[in-house]
């Protein structure tokens, strides 16, 4: 009989409560979020690892706390604690070491969340278990998908999203995490390389071809999305900038509302935006 995850519950216990902090205290979200500039420029490396026990929202918490129950057991049952732990951690580095590289010119990037170490704890149980099956929310079982299929269609959608901005979703720490979990993962099991083959390759050869061109020859990447008002390329620049710029020009028509018509004009949702543009 299999045993109860103990380090996935321990790992969900300890997020929930920091997490639940974070949703009360802007502060501390602050203090230990990913931040492109705290890491590079004031040399804050903790929040590299600190950021993934912090949730800015209860969906967000609640999915990937979910989803790290349901695979966590599968790892920890088939590998022990110890590799788990070094999974988890591990691929919670290498999601925020990719990210930081993707937005490493962007100095006020920040983001939370335990994405990118739950990813690679999901792609983990894709190499050692590439059979069982995902099924979705709400569908009969016959529409389950066999987990190395569902991971060929999590890694199109990522690169898809790193490359358009699809989404307010750290697409790069998905990535990074899921592929470091599943190298880490075939450390500690080496003959699933064989048995597993085709599942494992299914999901490694586009990330690698795709890694590949982004650090060697970028300008590859470059994508026209045909869902873009705006004609021409559009590089993760330019999506990271766009979106900066709509920022400031909802900041901009905020502050144009307080010097018209006071600071009590602005209703409850606008306060709370205002400080959040602000920060």
């Amino acid at each position: 009989m299999e045993s109860v995850g103990i380090a996935s519950i321990i790992i969900i216990l300890i997020t929930i409560v920091t997490s639940y902090r974070g949703f009360k205290d802007y502060a501390l979200i602050k203090a230990y979020a990913f931040d492109v500039d705290g890491i590079l420029v004031r040399k804050e490396y903790n929040r590299i690892i600190s950021s993934g026990f912090l949730h800015t929202g209860v969906w967000h918490l609640g999915f990937n706390m979910i989803t790290l129950y349901l695979f966590g057991d599968n790892i920890e049952n088939t590998l022990g604690i110890f590799p788990f732990l070094l999974i988890y951690f591990l691929s919670l580095i290498g999601g925020s070491l990719f990210s930081l590289y993707i937005h490493r010119n962007h100095g006020d990037y920040t983001a939370v969340g335990a994405s990118g170490a739950v990813s690679g704890i999901i792609f983990a149980a894709i190499a050692l278990i590439p059979s069982m099956k995902l099924g979705l929310l709400f569908l009969p079982p016959e529409l389950s998908l066999p987990a190395w299929a569902f991971g060929l269609v999590y890694v199109i959608y990522t690169i898809f999203g790193i490359k358009t901005g699809h989404g307010n979703i750290g697409h790069a720490a998905h990535l990074g995490g899921g592929i470091v979990g599943m190298i880490v993962a075939l450390i500690f099991q080496p003959s699933a390389i064989a048995t597993n083959a085709f599942p494992i390759l299914c999901i490694l050869i586009p990330s690698v071809v795709f890694l590949f061109l982004l650090f060697v020859k970028p300008a590859l990447l470059l994508v026209d999305h045909p869902f873009n008002k705006t004609k021409g390329y559009q590089t993760i620049e330019d999506k990271y900038y766009e979106k900066k710029r709509a920022k400031e020009y909802e900041l901009d028509d905020l502050l144009d509302k307080i010097n018209r018509s006071g600071i009590n004009s602005l209703s409850k949702e606008e306060k709370d935006r205002l400080d959040e543009l602000s920060n």
